[in-house]
């Protein structure tokens, strides 16, 4: 699914016109974005939660050359399912 797939849906269920369910989904991306950034948690009763965590800097090796390098530190994104999420996905296949 991608961005205009939910454009899309938000427009048909519920009656808004294509420029205001485009500004909603917007708006929602940029929310959660924003929230991100400032290094909170994303909470979604029944779909899950995102969380940004930091990885530490590491010793790494280049495959091609095989010498050793320093991979810096960073930070990721993890999305974890809620359990209503995970029962849902399963009893679908």
């Amino acid at each position: 699914m991608t961005k205009a797939d939910l454009i899309e849906s938000v427009y048909l269920t519920t009656g808004f016109s294509k420029k205001e369910s485009a500004a909603i989904v917007e708006m929602v991306f940029d929310l959660m974005k924003s929230t991100l950034e400032n290094g909170e948690k994303i909470k979604i009763a029944g779909f899950g939660n995102f969380v940004v965590k930091e990885k530490a800097s590491r010793r790494g090796r280049n495959p091609q050359t095989g010498s050793e390098i320093e991979i810096s530190a960073r930070k990721i994104l993890t999305f974890k399912p809620s359990q209503v999420l995970k029962v849902a996905i399963n009893e679908n296949s």
